[in-house]
């Protein structure tokens, strides 16, 4: 029907309006102060491009016909786009570069229920051409004060290792990694019990299935494991930024080596964040290193370090509602200005232009006509606007306080 949004769209009104730009300009404040500047990519990507890094599945894609060969398809999250344009567009950058975004993304659901949402709200940062110990450790820091902006205490982090977690994998048969790798990310002990697999991987399996909780138990159970030099190395990086992230003591660290991201691109930590005060936990946010994702769209192949994470606007609203910290209305004008005769139209929007020209913001609405003194004065309150300016031919204006 022509007078209702297309089936899983929506619209944002004013006040929805507001209460988004609350938590995305708190955000913006936080990105800034750690040294990130904004990128805005397309919004229509080529499917070849959002496929590359098998970052989701081309059914969730919401694909478009342009009547030409390339197909093309709404973008499904960030890092796909901004990886391309990196490399495509910014040649001759100096790493690292460190950038935001705050954009839209649309992602198709097979859910039965009706006019199921399938455009949605995310800002995030990706730190590019920067590895190791305190790339890592600043992404995770900078999710702390992202939520420590929003006023958000109850939460914590959820950090995996996708690098570890799939090598660990490789000593299972190949026929059977994948049902394995399955079966640990969906916590399916009864997969794991009924696998061919020999005692010896079973109990391998078992021991991935535990790799959750608090670190130093995570860390220990892992370090019992047949591990090979380049696996000690790689949880001994793990521990050292366990180690720096649990001495800062900016929010609760659960370690999970059997969190496994369906995003493929994903090479080293993988993390979420949750949300702790509601019965069923909300997941604000997601991320992690993809350190090979980059070299796919790269002209000559080349590898370039990344990291980043995205949070998910829609989930922050839905939390920050309760603690009343959103606006409760839209900002009211500061100023209503009224020609009191048809002579008085062009004063009355210099004098509207003078205030708005202030170095402060201010709010001015010019009457358009049509209503008399009182009901002026009527539709100023309700919309509560603190005063009107009376305007008269030669442009003096009567000024009169509504408070």
């Amino acid at each position: 029907m022509v007078y209702q949004p297309a089936s899983g769209a929506r619209d944002l009104l004013p006040l929805d309006v507001e209460k988004k730009r609350w938590i995305e300009d708190r955000l913006q404040q936080v990105f800034h102060r750690w040294g990130y500047h904004r990128i805005i990519t397309s919004t229509l990507e080529r499917m070849d491009t959002l496929m590359a890094g098998e970052a989701i599945q081309r059914q969730m894609v919401i694909q478009l016909q342009n009547g030409e060969d390339d197909e093309l398809g709404l973008r499904p999250e960030l890092t796909a786009s901004i990886a391309r344009t990196v490399v495509t567009r910014m040649a001759n950058a100096t790493y690292p570069q460190r950038l935001y975004y705050n954009a839209n993304v649309f992602r198709r659901t097979w859910e039965s229920r009706h006019n199921r949402q399938q455009e949605f709200y995310q800002a995030g940062v990706e730190l590019l051409g920067a590895g190791g110990l305190l790339a890592n450790a600043e992404v995770l820091l900078l999710v702390a004060d992202c939520l420590a902006a929003l006023g958000l205490r109850q939460w914590h982090l959820i950090l995996g290792e996708a690098g570890i977690t799939r090598s660990l994998l490789s000593a299972f048969p190949a026929n059977l990694q994948d049902k394995v790798r399955s079966a640990i990310a969906h916590l399916d002990r009864i997969t794991i019990d009924t696998l061919p697999l020999s005692d010896k991987l079973r109990d391998r399996a078992r021991i991935m299935l535990d790799l959750r909780g608090p670190s130093a138990d995570v860390l220990q159970k892992v370090s019992s494991l047949d591990l090979d030099e380049e696996q000690r190395e790689a949880v001994n990086n793990l521990k050292s930024l366990v180690e720096l992230l649990e001495s800062e003591k900016k929010f609760p660290l659960i370690l999970d080596l059997s969190l496994i991201q369906t995003i493929d691109y994903y090479t080293g930590i993988v993390f979420e964040v949750v949300n702790d005060t509601e019965s069923q936990a909300r997941v604000l946010g997601r991320g992690g290193r993809y350190d090979q994702l980059l070299g796919l769209y790269h002209p000559q192949g080349e590898n370039i370090p990344g990291i980043g994470f995205g949070l998910n606007i829609e989930d922050l609203y839905q939390i920050l509602l309760s603690t009343q910290q959103l606006p409760q209305v839209t900002p009211a004008s500061n100023w209503l200005i009224v020609p009191e005769t048809a002579s008085a139209n062009a004063p009355a929007f210099a004098y509207a232009q003078k205030l708005r020209d202030s170095t402060h913001l201010v709010r001015v609405e010019i009457d358009l006509g049509g209503r008399d003194a009182d009901a002026i004065r009527q539709y100023a309150r309700d919309r509560s606007i603190a005063q009107i300016a009376w305007i008269k031919a030669d442009g003096s204006p009567k000024i009169e306080s509504l408070r």
